[in-house]
């Protein structure tokens, strides 16, 4: 299985030496730092085989590394893959797996460099992606930068994801090419860098665990709260004729991995970026707290997004 990585997973760019050493060599430019992301894949929490070809999940496993790449303004320079593989596993399902993550790491000229195999003991897929990435020094954009009265903008569309999830929880099959949010989202890289390119940005997240609980976030690290407006929020539509998805998906699903920023109000921000429509949200506020309007009424919204460990 090893050979079969390696002959497949050709270094480029930055990769002086990847597979087939204790570890790889990466070349990062002069006045830049390194980013360094990682994110597990779960068997029976991030996918499951019944319902995502291999080539799929292994699109989103690499995908969401890249997203945080891309919500710090990054350049995206190798991955690594360690997998945990239950030993009644076909070679073809490993194969599939890495095409569609290969595919994703050609589009964006990275290498897959190096990484880890092991025996699943609990019978599930394990998938842990590591993601290098560099940016000019001190231009990363954090989550802390957002000050009151800044603008709160998205790109994309958000709820097609975790609308597409709940037709699977339903008991419906689904065709991935129906519902590319879902089995093959796109990293905003180019996004990214092109607003930090442009100093916009005061702070920027990416959306992975739902617009709830992602703004929370950069609320908390920035020390303020937000306020966002309902029908503002661009709402992803799924279906023939298309129809937008149900308010709790847009708010609370995850794993849409477009990307929320802030940006100052005197600061001009392009409509669409790469082709990616950006749309303004609402605003910061001096005081904690997040509130969403909708039709006039003013309510306080709690982070109900994906969060780890949650027990209530």
């Amino acid at each position: 299985m090893l050979a079969r990585i390696r002959a497949r997973a050709r270094s480029v760019g930055a990769v002086i030496a990847g597979i087939g050493d204790d570890a790889a060599v990466l070349r990062i430019l002069p006045a830049h730092q390194a980013l360094v992301t990682t994110d597990f894949s779960l068997e029976g929490i991030h996918f499951r085989r019944e319902w995502h070809p291999p080539e799929v999940i292994g699109h989103r496993a690499l995908a969401r590394g890249l997203s945080d790449i891309a919500a710090m303004g990054g350049e995206p320079i190798a991955a690594f893959l360690s997998l945990a593989l239950p030993p009644s596993l076909p070679q073809a399902w490993v194969d599939g797996f890495l095409k569609g993550l290969l595919k994703l790491a050609k589009t964006f000229k990275i290498s897959l460099a190096g990484g880890d195999t092991s025996e699943s003991p609990a019978g599930g897929v394990l998938i842990d992606i590591v993601v290098v990435g560099s940016v000019p020094r001190s231009k990363a954009i954090l989550r802390s930068g957002a000050r009151a009265h800044d603008r709160i903008y998205v790109t994309g569309t958000l709820g097609g994801s975790a609308a597409a999830l709940s037709l699977f929880f339903s008991g419906r099959k689904l065709r991935a090419r129906d519902f590319p949010q879902h089995f093959r989202p796109m990293p905003r890289i180019r996004v990214g860098q092109v607003l930090r390119q442009r100093a916009i940005p005061s702070a920027m997240i990416d959306l992975s665990d739902g617009l709830s609980t992602d703004l929370a976030h950069i609320c908390s690290e920035s020390g303020v709260g937000a306020e966002i407006e309902a029908e503002a929020i661009p709402t992803a539509k799924l279906g023939k004729p298309p129809t937008p998805v149900d308010r709790k998906f847009v708010l609370d699903g995850g794993e849409d991995y477009e990307l929320l920023f802030t940006a100052s109000p005197g600061r001009r921000v392009p409509r669409h970026i790469a082709g990616i429509p950006i749309t303004s949200i609402g605003s910061i506020r001096p005081n904690r707290g997040i509130f969403l309007t909708t039709e006039g009424k003013r309510v306080k919204l709690a982070p109900q997004g994906w969060q780890h460990f949650d027990r209530d």
